[in-house]
């Protein structure tokens, strides 16, 4: 290799490695999942997450593919280039006036609900969203709302238990303070990405209108709950003044979020974006993945959850192993082993075949569909399954 190729690979490395930020990184708890690729190894199926994970020198080497295809893509401030044609792209699928680029789904979801709840300090969530458990009480330590949480241990709330809470804390509380937003996550993580049913949204989207209460949509994992819904994401946005999508999750970008809503709240968070230092300078390297992976991206979950089925179907005919699908969830079920030991089954698949899968005990899988399903044939994975319980 000359000098030349050896410092633009040697170059592709650094950005890969600055842009996934998290080579080497210690959780300090147990690990179940799979061994991570050696940097020159790829992944053949990944059912272990939403979506496909880019190693730092896959990620180098598709942005230099992408900024050959097409170099005007850098942007300033979030002005321009790619961010701004990912923006674009947010408003047309959701059927919203504006979009915003952020860093992360915490400050979408935090500065959707401070703009939207204005002064008044209520905000009613799902006691199991990660508004309520996974942000660090933002919202009462940052921006001084009070969360109110419902259906506890559950994903889905029906109106009537909002109005009972409501009629509630209006009975018991001597100084009321009024509702500022209600804000639901869909899918819910937690609860093992079970889906949010539309009708109960609805319903209380109707009932959040007649009062002037803000609706925010946490929808991070929006596109599985699409998918397995199949109800469409400008559909579930109708219901919603703010929704805020992943980028990182299952559309490949190494961080990032998108935060769609009118232009009056968009142009108010983009001010509280500047006011709290998160305006980054360049955004480019995230939006561009983003936006290459986006196309086609809801026919291509479309094919792997169909794909999936007859996956399943294989898998539950090995001895040994049993897929259950779990109710109301979306791109999430469990394998249950009988058999070999499930970091066992994992290491195999992974030694053998680069198939990844995350353990979640000593004889269960938790499977994620996601569009990598689409790299094998449903018998070529299946035998890699059959054979790696053998050997």
């Amino acid at each position: 290799m000359d000098r030349r190729n050896l410092l633009k690979v040697g170059g592709a490395l650094s950005i890969g490695a600055a842009l996934s930020g998290n080579i080497g990184a210690k959780t300090g708890k147990e690990n179940f999942a799979s061994p991570r690729p050696r940097l020159e190894e790829k992944v053949a199926v990944d059912l272990s997450s939403d979506g496909r994970v880019l190693s730092p020198f896959e990620y180098a080497q598709l942005l230099q593919k992408l900024i050959e295809q097409d170099p005007r893509i850098q942007d300033q401030y979030g002005r321009g280039g790619a961010v701004e044609k990912l923006e674009r792209k947010f408003v047309k699928i959701t059927g919203h006036e504006s979009a915003v680029f952020l860093p992360s789904g915490t400050l979408a979801n935090q500065l959707a609900i401070k703009v939207l709840s204005g002064a008044r300090s209520k905000v009613f969530v799902q006691e199991q969203s990660h508004v309520y458990r996974d942000e660090s009480d933002a919202a009462q330590q940052v921006h001084g709302k009070r969360l109110m949480p419902l259906a506890v241990g559950k994903a889905n709330f029906t109106l009537e238990d909002l109005q009972s809470a409501i009629g509630n804390f209006r009975r018991n509380e001597v100084f009321q303070t009024e509702i500022g937003a209600i804000s639901i996550e869909n899918t819910v993580r937690r609860r093992q990405e079970e889906i949010f049913d539309l009708g109960e949204i609805a319903r209380v989207s109707a009932f959040a209108r007649e009062r002037g209460i803000g609706m925010h949509l946490d929808g991070a994992r929006l596109y599985m709950a699409s998918t397995w819904a199949g109800v469409a994401i400008e559909k579930y946005a109708s219901y919603f003044d703010t929704v805020y999508i992943s980028l990182y999750k299952y559309l490949g970008a190494s961080s990032g979020a998108i935060l769609t809503g009118t232009r009056e709240t968009i142009s108010k968070v983009r001010k509280w974006m500047k006011l709290y230092g998160c305006v980054m300078y360049q955004n480019w390297p995230n939006a561009l993945v983003a936006l290459h992976f986006l196309n086609g991206f809801e026919d291509r979950m479309k094919r792997a959850s169909e794909r999936s089925i007859e996956l399943f179907r294989m898998l539950n005919k090995i001895e040994g192993l049993q897929v259950e699908s779990l109710a109301r969830r979306s791109n999430t079920s469990e394998l249950k082993l009988t058999g070999i030991g499930a970091r066992a089954l994992a290491g195999k698949l992974w030694t053998d075949h680069k198939i990844r899968v995350r353990p979640t005990g000593t004889k269960s899988i938790l499977m994620k569909v996601n569009d990598t399903l689409l790299n094998l044939e449903p018998e070529r994975i299946a035998k890699a399954f059959k054979e790696s319980c053998a050997s």
